[in-house]
């Protein structure tokens, strides 16, 4: 059976692409709190969760850490080294105890170049990340600090929620300073904000879960 068959990045091949690619995969494992790869060092591998979380962090100028961006189970990490040489332009560190599929760059390369197609298409489908982030930073940038914690908190629980009845909870491992790094914004903004949904009702927060009890009218925040 393939190994990458149900990743979102390879959706584009064909089944024979796909065989292609499982020959330069390997597999690994990964302890919570490990780094998968550090800010700056050399790109040369890429990688996608098989199942687990990894969190990506870039060092600002205050010395501070800021998530850039949360994965999970079959998300893709540090692909733009696929078609560069460059080094890491972040940090990925693991939430959970992870097992992740790496690819190397220069066998992929290599088989690229055998097989043109398979550059094409996934050139195709990073273009399509690539405009999708460009949108949320869009986005981002013009939305006020209920609408960013708003537009989290519907992120989180789409992508990591476990829904209960009428509820979703988030069991994820996040401080609300880790939250408002996501969002560009305060670990006390963020504090107000969800004080505010909670006495609305609409939320329920403890020190490692949020439950959501009114998804839909956080949606109306954004």
């Amino acid at each position: 059976m393939s190994v990458v068959k149900e990743i979102p990045f390879f959706s584009l091949l064909t089944e024979e692409e796909l065989n292609l690619i499982d020959e330069i995969a390997s597999e690994t494992e990964f302890k919570k709190g490990e780094y998968i790869f550090f800010e700056g060092e050399a790109g040369d591998k890429f990688f996608i969760i098989k199942n687990g979380q990894v969190k990506l962090t870039k060092m600002i100028k205050n010395g501070d850490e800021q998530i850039l961006n949360i994965f999970s189970d079959h998300d893709i990490i540090a692909e733009i080294v696929a078609f560069d040489k460059g080094n890491y332009p972040a940090s990925a560190i693991t939430m959970t105890d992870t097992e992740v599929i790496v690819f190397d760059q220069s066998e992929l390369e290599s088989l690229i170049l055998n097989h043109p197609s398979i550059g094409v298409k996934l050139l195709r489908e990073m273009s399509g990340r690539l405009r999708r982030a460009q949108q949320n930073v869009r986005d981002l940038a013009l939305k006020d600090s209920s609408a960013r914690v708003a537009g989290l908190l519907i992120f989180l629980a789409e992508k990591y929620g476990k829904k209960n009845k009428d509820r979703v909870i988030l069991d994820i491992s996040l401080t609300q300073q880790e939250l408002a790094s996501m969002i560009g914004s305060s670990r006390e903004t963020v504090s107000r904000v969800l004080g505010q949904f909670e006495s609305e009702d609409l939320i329920k927060t403890s020190r490692k879960k949020i439950i959501i009890y009114k998804l839909d009218q956080i949606k109306l925040y954004t």
